[in-house]
């Protein structure tokens, strides 16, 4: 683990470097703000998509808001799959 902090304390800041480690040794403990950090990530590529298909007659906000809207709906899709078929897991 040593090594890869020198390594990355070549490129990055030392505070970003200890934040990078903190987040890589808590994300098994607490998912749910990993989980919408990449939500929203995932967003940034989907909204200017949807923003682009409606020729312009959408606000942006409306495009993010879609562009949530269908990651919520697909994340209750495999949701509810996973229940169905693996109903012993929960």
């Amino acid at each position: 683990m040593k090594n890869k902090v020198d390594k990355l304390a070549k490129f990055l800041s030392t505070d970003l470097v200890e934040m990078i480690l903190y987040v890589w040794g808590q994300w098994r403990e607490q998912r749910l703000p990993l989980v919408v950090f990449l939500g929203l990530c995932l967003n940034l590529l989907i909204a200017p998509v949807v923003y682009a298909a409606a020729d312009g007659t959408l606000e942006r906000r409306s495009a993010w808001a879609i562009g949530v809207l269908g990651l919520v709906t697909l994340a209750v899709v495999v949701y509810l799959f996973m229940v169905v078929f693996q109903p012993e897991r929960f």
